[in-house]
């Protein structure tokens, strides 16, 4: 699948991923008033529409983003139904053939590790028949537990060609409190950078490997050393835009052929019609204003990192 991911950001030339993580106020209220409609003003309510949100946003973006990134969190929230949510839109999105990554980021041990990443990435058994649960491509996974946290996602991942993205220095203003510490002298981010690099090599694929990092785009110069830590590690870059990431920040990301990084934009994306730049198409186009946002965001980074 890293394989597919990389040839549909050459393609497009777009290394981008758009983040689908709505929260109900993002959704416009012709789009609730339908949902509440049909459904009330319940769960299922609020999960239908987001569900359409998501749809529209899709129906207008699949041909030039070669990846999405739904955080659960925004679905968990609806309980079941905004489970049921958060599954039709990776559906969906698979059905465009847009990559999913799902924002899940777990990390446990042994069999409860191993049973997250059947779920996620892998298959499950019912009796004679096997599933697959949410049938994410790659999904988000925390490395605090160590090797058997993140081995179990390995495992499960080789076994049809899916993937993962460990945290290692994210892009929150907090996050020096424990991966900025120094440890035998060094960054606890750079040690968790050198252990993925030693993890990808246990499932590479072309010229990638499966296991990737995810990097904050507020943090550039730790990028750089990163960068020069993994080069065999697709870097998945979120900050940019909302969180005060520029893309005259992302150059060091990326590797000299152009690749190697892969920058996520939600709210600046899906909530585009609520900025200046995109008022004029109005909360009842919401989707076509989301695109206009997509194709900025490519020509900003392309043109800002030297691939346009």
């Amino acid at each position: 699948m890293i394989d597919k991911l990389v040839d549909k950001i050459q393609k497009l030339n777009a290394p981008i991923v758009v983040g689908l993580d709505p929260m109900l106020d993002y959704v416009p209220e012709h789009i609730t008033k339908k949902a509440y409609a049909e459904f009330g003003e319940t769960l299922e309510g609020a999960g239908e529409a987001i569900w359409q949100f998501n749809k529209a946003i899709l129906d207008t973006t699949y041909d030039i983003i070669p990846a999405i990134k739904p955080q659960i969190a925004m679905y968990e929230q609806f309980g079941i139904e905004g489970l049921k949510a958060f599954k039709k839109t990776v559906d969906y999105a698979k059905s465009k053939d847009i990559v999913v990554i799902g924002d899940i980021k777990r990390g446990d041990i042994g069999s409860t590790s191993t049973a997250y990443a059947m779920g996620h990435v892998g298959s499950v058994k019912v009796g004679s028949k096997t599933y697959r649960a949410f049938d994410e491509d790659f999904v988000t996974v925390n490395p605090y537990l160590g090797t058997d946290g993140v081995k179990p996602f390995i495992d499960v991942c080789k076994e049809d060609n899916r993937g993962i993205f460990v945290l290692v220095k994210t892009s929150n203003k907090s996050s020096g409190e424990f991966q900025d510490r120094i440890v035998d002298g060094k960054p606890l981010y750079e040690i968790v950078g050198e252990q993925v690099a030693k993890w990808g090599e246990e499932h590479m694929g072309d010229k990638y490997s499966y296991v990737g990092a995810v990097v904050g785009a507020t943090y550039p110069e730790m990028g750089a050393v990163l960068r020069k830590l993994m080069p065999k590690t697709y870097i998945l870059v979120p900050g940019y835009g909302a969180q005060g990431g520029k893309a005259s920040d992302l150059a060091p990301y990326f590797n000299e052929d152009g690749l190697g990084a892969i920058v996520n934009s939600s709210r600046g994306i899906i909530c585009a019609y609520k900025m200046d730049n995109y008022a004029k198409f109005g909360a009842e186009n919401f989707a076509d204003a989301s695109r206009a946002a997509v194709i900025d965001m490519i020509t900003d980074i392309t043109t800002s990192v030297g691939l346009a």
